[in-house]
Order: structure tokens, then sequence, then C-alpha cells
């Protein structure tokens, strides 16, 4: 039995039409299906087919706009290289910047929150009450918006 090895791509979503306090309306098919077509066109039907196997959205955060692409060793190499180029997802634009490239989804959860941590720290001063503070904590740190349904629709 052969074991596949994935890479998990960590990507930082901005845009200036929403304000930074505010909430993404981003839902990861759109962002999925924003980065296969992008990869289509810069890397045409070599490019999906390399990586259309495995390849998942495993999380994203419209809060900290963060999120995490899972792709198999080797093709990978199409995903981040497509990623700088999408500058619109749905009706946003936006620009897309790739944080961190790892071996484990634990190792990718270590540097988001060490990523989100120094966001809390910046954000922190800025907010009048403790209330608000707990809230923007608990949305920051919130690793539980992986959307399962729509990945395991890719799988098949």
């Amino acid at each position: 039995m052969v074991r596949f090895k994935n890479r998990y791509i960590t990507v930082e979503i901005s845009s200036l039409m929403v304000p930074e306090n505010e909430p993404l309306s981003l839902k990861s098919r759109i962002f999925h299906e924003t980065v296969l077509s992008k990869i289509q066109q810069l890397h045409g039907d070599f490019g999906v087919a390399a990586i259309r196997i495995g390849f998942l959205t495993k999380y994203c955060n419209e809060n900290t706009r963060i999120a995490i692409l899972r792709s198999r060793h080797g093709p990978h190499i199409f995903v981040t290289s497509s990623i700088p180029f999408i500058t619109k997802i749905g009706n946003l634009d936006v620009t897309l910047r790739t944080l961190h490239v790892g071996a484990t989804l634990k190792h990718c959860f270590k540097f988001i929150q060490r990523h989100q941590r120094a966001y809390l720290d910046t954000k922190w001063m800025s907010l009048k009450s403790d209330e608000e503070r707990k809230q923007l904590e608990a949305a920051v740190m919130d690793f539980t918006k992986t959307d399962v349904a729509v990945n395991i629709d890719h799988l098949t």
C-alpha cells in the first residue's frame, strides 16, 4: 500500500471592500471553486487533473480571513503558484497571500494559533469592553469552521 503525502496551504484572504472588523461572507465551496477555476486558467487540464484528487478546503474562517487548502504533495505547486493570481471570489475583490505550507494539519493549526494570537494582540487595544474582547477571542480562536459536507462531495 502506498502512502499519499499531502500538503496543507494556509492562505490569508484580504479584501478592501469589507472593513477589517467585519467578517467576510465567504463560503468554503465558493473559495474552493475559485481556486480550481484559476488553476484551470493558468495550468489547463493537466493542472486540474493533477490536483483534483485530494484537493479540499479544510478550514475557512470568515472572521480571521484564513483558509487551509489540502493538496497532494507534488501537484501542490500548481495550487501555490495560482493563489496570488486570484483577485475575485464570488463578488468580492480580494488579494490572497500564502502564509504557510505544512505537511500536517496539526502544524498548520499551530501556525494559525500563533498568527491569530498576534492578530488578537493588535486588535485587543481597539476594543472598549471586556465582553467585546471575549467575543473577538472566541471568534478568532474557533477552529470548527470546517464545512465537511461540502468537501465530501469532491471525494467521489
